[in-house]
């Protein structure tokens, strides 16, 4: 038995709970992805559009990554955690906003923390590879490193979206 990170514990037993970990991600993956084109889409002609799209397309890309990184260690995509991402996101819609039929601006506030703290969970899924890495032939570090220093770009631009959208709702208009 190697020194492997994902082997420490004994090979079988943590493959299978690297599997559940990465497919966990996965679940979480899929549901960023998803909202994530839900409020580029809604968004497609204001001025945030395509800093929005830019986000929902590296998502996606992240998405793929992790699927191919999956695939590189033998770990299964398990679907009935896809269809729970995937459902997860269309349940978070039903949330009250303060307005019956239309988004108000606290929605857009809500979404772009969602994706944030998606984003952030990624960043701690790459980190967990960066770990595993050290250890584990299959993984690419260069690779890994690459997705991390994305996120981190993802986490600031929503981070400067996110305070943008606060301002908007919570500053006072200026008396005419």
């Amino acid at each position: 038995m190697g020194s492997s990170a994902i082997t420490r514990t004994g090979g079988s037993t943590a493959l299978h709970m690297l599997g559940i970990y990465l497919n966990d991600h996965l679940a979480g993956a899929t549901a960023g992805v998803e909202l994530s084109r839900r409020i580029a889409h809604e968004y497609r002609h204001s001025r945030l559009g395509g800093e929005l799209e830019r986000l929902a397309d590296e998502i996606a890309q992240d998405r793929e990554s992790l699927l191919r990184i999956m695939d590189a260690l033998g770990v299964p995509a398990r679907r009935y955690k896809i269809y729970g991402g995937w459902v997860g996101e269309r349940i978070g819609r039903l949330k009250p906003n303060g307005r019956l039929r239309r988004r108000s601006g606290l929605s857009t506030v809500i979404e772009l923390e969602g994706m944030r703290l998606g984003v952030e969970g990624k960043s701690l899924l790459w980190r967990t590879l960066e770990t595993a890495a050290a250890g584990e032939p299959r993984l690419d570090t260069d690779q890994i490193h690459e997705l991390l220093d994305r996120a981190r770009r993802q986490i600031e631009a929503l981070e400067s979206l996110r305070i943008s959208a606060v301002s908007a709702i919570l500053t006072p208009a200026p008396e005419e």
